[in-house]
């Protein structure tokens, strides 16, 4: 089974998915989004049966598919996975028949059609697959650029009333960071051309390259700033808030859960790798931005009173984590950190799918427009505390072991950045359950009277409408005095309870037996760690040469 082409079948097949779906007539919305889900189901089937063949003591790359692509310039298009990107591969196969259900009902606005929104959806996911398993620099450049095209339309053509403004800063921020990244993928191929003879864009032969320390450090800053601004770490981070504001709520589960990893995952992959001594020498100035992300999002995301935007916010705070578990040059922080990127996908999807609903209950973003909800929709308010929960890093939820690891790994190293970040902790307790107890509990604020037989509860599930596909504009939903508001929300319909139970489901199990996850990505951070320098305790050459003076 190891010498199926697994990996070369998960970017196909969304693509081949595609083509179909944006083909068919108009008049065939319903399958087009029944051919969406059966594709998507067809690529976590894959990336179930990647993982079963993967041999976790094996080598470090495996599932391996190499085609000369430009010979001439040593450009192959070369695909395998490690431990790290089988991870993000699974959590995109998950989340993405994840975010077809969740938008099942939606309807476009206008003269766009739902068609073209499936059809950008599966392109997306074949970018995704292809960027984490490109093992070939260059090809790994264009996975990383093109899949801003279909997130942009993603967002510009369905997202919320200031989509345009959104997306274009989006695309924006993303391609001039990808143009630095450039340079630095040219410099990669000039540097071997030097040392080896001819150029080469190949992964572990690039590993392999002596590169000077101050080449290292111009190279490492093309791709770090590339990578930061795709986390994003503060200050690059400002397109965040207003992209996952305007987004639909399906896309700003995978802008969130799944695109930011690409930013982090690049870190572990590109420039741990291959400019270690430049990783070493730059930690600290990393480390500075990462903590300074973990208070500054925090507290950003405390005086929101937008809920998609504060949910944005607590990403940026969660990536300053993540980053701080990389840099910290840790085995234990860095498998953290993997941890991390999984179990933030995974917690802060389900936070944005609730928050979601919640918004296409009231037709409103802002927080202050509810309250008292959780009387008349337990279920909801259930599933949007456990997410919360999780995100916050309680213990027993997914994200606990992930940060538990992280701060672990991290305080032998760097104490003082750690002990700065654990107040990020306290803080993210505020902003969850603030937001909670404000929408949940306490009188009915914002309840809209609506005329329509789903806001009574009568329909046997929701029809969202084109305010769900904008993300939950208020414009079209009528309102009453506060004094004349009452309480007529349903619960969780049938359709959305089988969205949301797969991520409860991995919530409580990952948060309660981690230790599949912990095995798989374990073996490709320890050789990370070996390439940056680091012993399997996690402490640097120059920490020890130190300790032994």
């Amino acid at each position: 089974m190891a010498d199926f082409p697994f990996l070369l079948a998960m970017v196909v097949v969304p693509l081949v998915g595609a083509a179909v779906v944006a083909a068919l007539p108009p008049a065939r919305e319903a399958l087009a989004r029944q051919l969406t889900l059966a594709v998507s189901l067809v690529v976590l089937l894959l990336a179930v049966l990647a993982t079963v063949a993967f041999d976790v003591g094996g080598d470090r790359f495996q599932l391996t598919t190499s085609v000369a692509w430009i010979p001439d310039f040593g450009v192959d298009f070369a695909l395998g996975v490690d431990g790290i990107a089988l991870s993000m591969l699974l959590l995109v196969g998950v989340l993405v028949p994840v975010v077809v259900g969740a938008s099942w009902r939606e309807t476009a606005a206008g003269t766009r059609s739902m068609r073209t929104y499936w059809a950008w959806l599966l392109v997306l996911e074949s970018m995704m697959v292809g960027v984490f398993a490109a093992t070939d620099v260059f090809l790994f450049y264009v996975f990383f650029e093109a899949m801003l095209v279909p997130m942009y339309f993603l967002i510009g053509s369905f997202g919320g009333p200031n989509r345009q403004y959104a997306a274009v800063k989006f695309f924006l921020y993303s391609l001039l960071g990808g143009l630095v990244m450039l340079a630095s993928v040219i410099g990669l191929y000039v540097v071997s051309n030097s040392q080896l003879g001819e150029g080469t864009f190949a992964f572990d032969a690039l590993r392999q390259l002596d590169i000077d320390p101050g080449v290292q450090k111009l190279l490492f800053l093309g791709f770090f700033v590339a990578f930061a601004i795709k986390a994003p770490l503060v200050p690059f981070h400002t397109w965040l808030p207003d992209a996952g504001a305007e987004a639909p709520i399906g896309s700003a589960v995978l802008l969130v859960g799944v695109l930011d990893k690409v930013g982090t995952f690049g870190f572990l992959r590109y420039c741990l790798p291959l400019f270690p001594d430049a990783s070493r020498d730059l930690a600290p100035w990393v480390l500075v931005l990462a903590v300074v992300g973990i208070l500054y999002a925090a507290l950003l995301a405390m005086g929101q009173s937008d809920m998609k935007r504060l949910v944005s916010y607590t990403s940026i705070a969660h990536f300053g984590f993540i980053a701080l578990g990389i840099f910290a040059f840790s085995t234990e922080a860095a498998t953290g950190a993997v941890l991390y990127m999984v179990n933030h996908g995974i917690a802060t999807g389900l936070l944005f799918l609730v928050v979601g609903m919640v918004i296409v209950r009231g037709g409103s973003r802002q927080i202050r427009d509810y309250g008292g909800l959780a009387a008349a929709a337990p279920l909801l308010a259930g599933v949007f505390l456990l997410a919360g929960l999780a995100s916050l890093a309680l213990p027993g939820t997914n994200s606990f072991v992930s940060e538990f690891l992280v701060l672990l790994g991290s305080f032998p190293e760097e104490p003082v950045f750690t002990i700065i970040a654990t107040t990020g902790i306290v803080l993210a307790a505020l902003y969850v359950l603030l937001m909670y107890q404000r929408v949940f509990h306490g009188p009915p604020r914002g309840v809209l009277l609506r005329d329509d037989p789903v806001a009574e509860g009568s329909g046997p599930d929701d029809a969202h409408g084109a305010d769900d596909a904008h993300g939950g504009g208020a414009t079209a939903v009528r309102t009453a005095p506060a004094a004349t508001r009452s309480l007529r929300v349903r619960d969780l319909s049938r359709r959305e309870l089988a969205v949301v139970a797969p991520l409860v489901a991995l919530v409580i199990g990952l948060g309660v037996h981690p230790q599949p996850l912990i095995d798989l990505v374990t073996p490709a951070v320890e050789a990370t760690m070996t390439d940056v320098g680091a012993d399997p305790g996690g402490t640097t050459p120059a920490t020890t040469d130190e300790g032994t003076d």
